[in-house]
């Protein structure tokens, strides 16, 4: 194990001092392939850069943040949150449930728990400071129901670990369904205890919506929620495959949000376009520079390594997946969740095999294992992002996002020790 902490130790130095993930990535390969007498060859560096990112799978990340984009400026936010306070912001806490619910639908539509938490939290926090709750606790809530956007399809960790793991992306998004209501009913619990002992709010009365108001709400955000759905049912049915499925997605969200709700125009898809080059260039730098470490790793031994010193776990799968878990809610604390998937996963994939877990149960749970640490202070992406739409500083967070970190961090060890959990509704899914 010298090896794997001379390596991690290159890679959190080159951080440390303020070096951007993906050349931390370059560099920590370049120094492992000085040790191994191969650096000086940049035709193999640039071999695997070019390989990291030539992959089909990969291919339907930018058409799935697109899709994202398109939706999210296209008019989607208001009409989901309208509909969930029609429904169940009338109940103490109501509001709490709002966002919790509004994350869910939002996620399947999105696929970066970031961005959603920066569309939703400007509208979600203020309203709920507004009507009396306490604003830290708002953004703690706002942040970490937001984890369940990168495991509800389409989720961009999981096609970032079915491409770089060889998984079916497929399988990954269907595998998700079943964790992401998981998810959202734990916040649904945490925040009725919370909503009874600390947010001291009691709903202002409003008259329940007539049928036609109601009806009214639902059709508004009909055309946006039968996104997921023509998704998911087209994966089942064979229909599409995973990249077609994000071109179907990408023309459907121009349409609903260009000629139904007509909120889409010329200027705002060019800002999608471009916002989605960036985000797309980023993961996919991200990719190439894990491919040239994950390469000098493999020819340094360091999977055959990791795999001896876990052999003792290989007869007892459990116990491997849970310590795997618990590496990587630690690793999650100081990495961003694509990062980690890229320098994870070539390393686990062959100790996986040889202790016979299945790399899309285990895709699944390690995806929530690594989203965890984004609402994990000081350093937590969506925490941070939270803050700054919610206007509140992220010492006064700790403490309220701490029930939740708790309780998500409780169900993912859950799910390790009892796999059923993911297994059975994804046998039930799948085609």
């Amino acid at each position: 194990m010298p090896a794997l902490a001379q390596m991690f130790g290159y890679l959190f130095g080159a951080i440390a001092i303020g070096v951007p993930i993906a050349f931390a990535l370059l560099f920590c390969a370049m120094v492992t392939g000085m040790q191994l007498g191969s650096a000086a060859d940049s035709q193999v560096m640039a071999a695997q850069l070019m390989r990291g990112t030539d992959s089909i799978a990969m291919m339907a990340l930018p058409f799935f943040i697109l899709t994202g984009e398109l939706m999210n400026r296209g008019g989607l936010t208001h009409r989901i949150i309208d509909l969930c306070k029609a429904t169940v912001g009338r109940v103490r806490g109501g509001l709490g449930y709002v966002t919790i619910i509004a994350c869910l639908l939002f996620g399947s539509l999105v696929g970066s728990a970031v961005a959603s938490t920066a569309a939703l939290g400007a509208i979600l926090i203020p309203m709920m400071a507004k009507a009396g709750y306490d604003r830290a606790r708002s953004t703690a809530l706002t942040a970490s129901a937001n984890l369940v956007t990168p495991v509800m399809p389409p989720s961009v960790p999981l096609i970032v670990y079915g491409a770089t793991a060889g998984v079916s992306i497929q399988s990954l998004f269907l595998g998700g369904l079943a964790p992401a209501l998981y998810l959202t009913l734990t916040m649904c619990a945490v925040w009725f205890v919370i909503s009874r002992t600390k947010e001291n709010v009691q709903e202002a009365p409003t008259e329940p919506p007539t049928f036609t108001e109601l009806s009214k709400l639902a059709l508004g955000a009909f055309w946006a929620l039968l996104l997921p759905v023509i998704i998911l049912v087209g994966l089942r049915g064979g229909v599409f495959t995973a990249t077609e499925a994000g071109v179907v997605a990408v023309v459907y969200a121009t349409i609903v949000g260009g000629v139904i709700y007509r909120e889409l125009s010329i200027r705002t898809l060019f800002e999608a376009l471009r916002s989605t080059a960036k985000m797309s260039a980023v993961v996919m730098f991200l990719a190439a520079a894990a491919q040239v470490l994950a390469y000098y790793m493999t020819i340094s031994g360091l999977p055959d390594i990791i795999t001896d010193t876990f052999s003792g776990l290989a007869d007892n799968p459990t116990l491997l997946v849970i310590s795997l878990m618990l590496f990587v809610i630690l690793i999650g604390t100081v990495l961003d969740v694509i990062p980690t998937i890229l320098i994870v996963t070539p390393i686990v994939v062959p100790l996986l095999e040889a202790a016979d877990v299945d790399l899309v149960y285990f895709g699944i749970i390690f995806t929530l294992a690594n989203v965890i640490g984004l609402i994990t202070p000081p350093v937590g992406p969506s925490l941070n992002v939270a803050c700054a739409v919610g206007k509140v500083k992220i010492d006064q967070v700790i403490r309220p996002v701490l029930p939740y970190l708790l309780a998500q961090t409780s169900l993912v060890l859950l799910m390790g020790l009892f796999p059923e959990m993911i297994m059975v509704p994804l046998e039930w899914l799948s085609p």
